[in-house]
């Protein structure tokens, strides 16, 4: 009984922040400046990572770029700074936790306290559960899970202590809809890197909580709770991704 009334008591909340809610959807979000500050990437060396530090070249802010690729790093450093933008490179294993923590130092005692940082280092297999080598699903954890840990452990008391910080995490979609052949990892519809990086930068500089791209994720991530199972599985198969995967320790074209 009591349960039922601590409820009932918090309907006239829910009511003023779902209207709250609704107005805010009619009103222009303002973009946060982000010059001077010095903003972390990781896997900088390629991809999401590098047009991601390519804008925030563009808006003037002071890169630290992480990679294990050296070759891609210095690629992007250089565009980077033909943008006019500083620039520090570390050569960086994110699958290692003493790695992270050991350039997590050096970031700190070199560069300074840094405000922005992105995690976006991920690895990705493209197999079934038996095809998928036990040393590939450790890797898979260790980049796209516990790196998070590790490098939010390290900087996340300066941004603490200087009351200013922003943590952005780069994660697929199918967390939450899952892609047949993608056991340890879960890749979403295929996307323009562009695209995908012009999403990101708006949610980073407007303070969004969490963004799904292509938005339709957010509705479909609805429907899976709600709609029957059996459902499901013909959607999916309507939807689904084809790519070349690895079954049973072969290639074949899906």
């Amino acid at each position: 009984m009591k349960f039922l009334l601590d409820i009932l008591l918090l309907l006239p909340l829910l009511i003023v922040c779902s209207l709250e809610s609704f107005v805010k959807l009619f009103i222009p979000k303002r973009r946060k400046s982000v010059t001077g500050e010095i903003v972390l990437i990781t896997g900088a060396g390629h991809g999401i990572g590098r047009l991601t530090a390519y804008e925030f070249a563009k808006l003037k802010s002071k890169l630290v770029l992480w990679d294990i690729n050296k070759h891609g790093l210095e690629e992007t450093a250089a565009k980077c700074k033909g943008l006019g933008a500083k620039v520090h490179t570390f050569v960086v294993d994110c699958s290692n936790r003493e790695d992270i923590y050991s350039s997590a130092k050096k970031v700190k005692a070199e560069i300074g306290d840094v405000s922005i940082l992105v995690n976006n280092a991920g690895v990705v297999y493209t197999s079934d559960l038996f095809a998928t080598q036990d040393p590939q699903i450790e890797k898979t954890f260790e980049v796209n899970v516990l790196a998070h840990f590790w490098t939010t452990k390290a900087f996340l008391p300066a941004m603490t202590k200087n009351n200013h910080g922003h943590i952005v995490t780069v994660a697929s979609a199918a967390g939450h809809v899952s892609v047949p052949f993608l056991l340890a990892y879960c890749l979403g519809p295929t996307l323009e890197p562009e695209e995908v990086v012009n999403r990101l930068m708006h949610g980073i500089l407007t303070e969004q909580k969490m963004i799904f791209i292509p938005s339709s994720i957010a509705f479909l991530t609805t429907l899976e709770r709600i709609l029957p199972e059996r459902f499901l599985a013909v959607l999916k198969r309507k939807i689904s991704v084809k790519f070349d995967a690895v079954i049973g320790y072969k290639m074949k074209a899906q």
